[in-house]
């Protein structure tokens, strides 16, 4: 059902072929799959490397949607190759070649960062491939290839409640720290527009680098400053790093508000955070906390195939991009190309995060924003939503 495997069985002429060409008229022109061959779906995932948190909640997602539905759908078995891109763009774009061209992969799915969307999109794109995205969350990743739907977010999407709460509720003045990347970029745009426009003011913006990231000095200049909020966006997984040295620089003390889209109150690494979180209000399209029958079903599920591990948006998204793909497989009785990516325009069913709607027009996901403030729950830390803005589409979407 799931195999991983790390073989390059493509030759270097072939890998050369398509670098010079372009256009990669082998994989264009390659024949259909038998009907009796399985359906290969290409998963490609951060499984190591700095990212490699992100990875596992996905492919834990994965694999909790075919074990509840089986793998078969349309007559054929459904096989997962599963191979990590270590985070590293050009690693994408070569394992994005392979599977379409040595695999024959019925379609593309995965992809933990924008960077990496980016890279593989060209081959979707030349080998009419369809290319779930799970992640890569910066508005504009959806225009890269036609071929490309997005069942995870959009940054402007996450930045929307929070940008709108924070000045009707006593954060008037703020400062932003991002993370020196496409989403990092995409959420301080997005939230200086939208948090300006609802009254609030942004006194100045930090972005923090990438590589080796040190947010201390960045804070000291937070604490000097005293605003009264501190918009923050970083990477998946890295939250922890921020709320620790947010409450080392005495931020929290100082009566300085930490705001910010989900990403930094994940919630499997929210537990270990400690009392510094309590309070932070984010704005997220999913909590483990989320009060459905649908939610409870799926944490209770996904805590007892991972050894307890809490779900967080990552493994949502794998679940769902996996429920997707089923879907549309299932009314193209099997086939993939253009076909499969029609049959995911429109497509409407109720996730673990509440209902979800892929927009015909645009292949971006709509969905709702949840307001949420840290609480202790039960003894634990949640994300708890006290406020909905209803099927959101990407507000800079075309």
């Amino acid at each position: 059902m799931h195999r991983t495997t790390n073989d390059k069985r493509a030759t270097l002429g072939k890998l050369a072929g398509l670098a010079a060409a372009a256009g990669l008229p082998a994989v264009a022109s390659r024949p259909a799959l038998a009907q009796g061959e399985p359906i290969r779906i290409g998963l490609i995932l951060s499984m190591s490397g700095p990212f490699a948190s992100t990875g596992r909640q996905i492919e834990a997602g994965v694999k909790l949607w075919m074990a509840q539905n089986g793998d078969t759908v349309a007559g054929r078995k459904v096989e997962v190759i599963l191979k990590d891109d270590t985070g590293t763009a050009d690693v994408t774009r070569r394992i994005a070649q392979e599977l379409v061209v040595n695999d024959k992969v019925t379609a593309l799915a995965g992809f933990c960062l924008t960077p990496l969307g980016l890279a593989a999109a060209p081959v979707a794109t030349q080998s009419k491939t369809p290319m779930i995205v799970m992640v890569a969350a910066t508005s504009s990743v959806i225009d890269a290839s036609p071929y490309m739907v997005r069942v995870s977010m959009t940054v402007p999407q996450l930045t929307l409640g929070v940008a709108q709460w924070a000045p009707k509720n006593g954060i008037r003045k703020v400062m932003t720290l991002v993370s020196d990347y496409g989403p990092g970029i995409d959420s301080e745009k997005s939230f200086v527009e939208f948090y300006t426009k609802a009254g609030g003011q942004v006194l100045e913006s930090l972005r923090v680098p990438m590589r080796s990231p040190d947010f201390a000095p960045f804070l000291q200049k937070v604490r000097d400053a005293r605003p009264e909020g501190l918009f923050v966006f970083v990477p998946a997984g890295v939250g922890a790093a921020v709320m620790k040295q947010f409450a080392e620089r005495g931020l929290d003390k100082a009566g300085i508000r930490l705001i910010g889209t989900g990403d930094i109150t994940e919630d499997d690494i929210l537990p270990g955070m400690g009392d510094v979180a309590l309070g932070v209000v984010t704005s997220h399209h999913y909590s483990a906390a989320h009060d459905s029958t649908a939610n409870k079903r799926f944490v209770e599920a996904f805590r007892k195939a991972n050894n307890n591990m809490r779900p967080n948006f990552m493994a949502v998204a794998g679940y769902d991009g996996m429920r997707a793909i089923y879907q549309a497989l299932a009314t193209t009785k099997g086939a993939g190309g253009d076909a499969m990516v029609d049959a995911m325009r429109g497509m409407e069913f109720e996730s673990p995060r509440g209902p979800i709607r892929i927009d015909p027009q645009t292949r971006d996901v709509v969905q709702n924003i949840y307001v949420r403030k840290v609480e202790r729950v039960g003894g634990e830390l949640y994300n708890v939503e006290f406020d909905t803005l209803p099927m959101v589409r990407n507000p800079h979407g075309k």
